[in-house]
């Protein structure tokens, strides 16, 4: 019976060790913001979906920033995004900023095209062109009341 007691506390003992392992590791990914150090861009858009506090800014796909803060133009009425870059990730003055999402379920993140304008965008400058959130739902229901073959039946 004192043989079982010891394997028990054994399997705890590792357990425990594994998970304190893994809480560190996620930590660490959770502090390791490539932003970190940047520069602050804002961009305004008339739909955010579920875009939040926190969420990644891409270029061509790679990771280079995230979204600082999120809040109604009340004059406008856009939702006026800050994004904070990696310093050495310099953006065109023609590029696009939208929002888009990783996949069916994903989350949403800000994906940049970047434009080919020789100026860029000064710390503290607006991505002027944006394309808000697609509403897939709605785009899903407009194929299926407007995908019948146009005409009346």
């Amino acid at each position: 019976m004192r043989g079982g007691a010891v394997l028990e506390t054994l399997v705890g003992v590792i357990v425990l060790v594994v998970a304190v392992v893994f809480l560190v590791f996620a930590q660490g990914r959770l502090d390791s913001d490539p932003s970190a150090g940047g520069y602050e861009l804002q961009a305004r858009f008339s739909e955010i979906g579920a875009l939040t506090r926190g969420a990644e800014v891409r270029v061509s796909g790679v990771p280079v920033g995230s979204v600082t803060a999120i809040d109604l133009d009340t004059e406008t009425y856009f939702a006026q995004v800050r994004l904070r870059l990696r310093r050495d990730v310099l953006i065109p003055a023609d590029s696009t900023a939208k929002i888009t999402a990783s996949g069916l379920l994903g989350g949403a993140y800000v994906e940049i095209e970047a434009g080919g304008d020789d100026d860029m965008i000064a710390e503290g400058g607006e991505i002027v062109f944006t394309q808000g959130a697609v509403d897939l739902f709605e785009l899903i229901g407009g194929f299926v009341s407007g995908g019948r073959g146009g005409g009346d039946s």
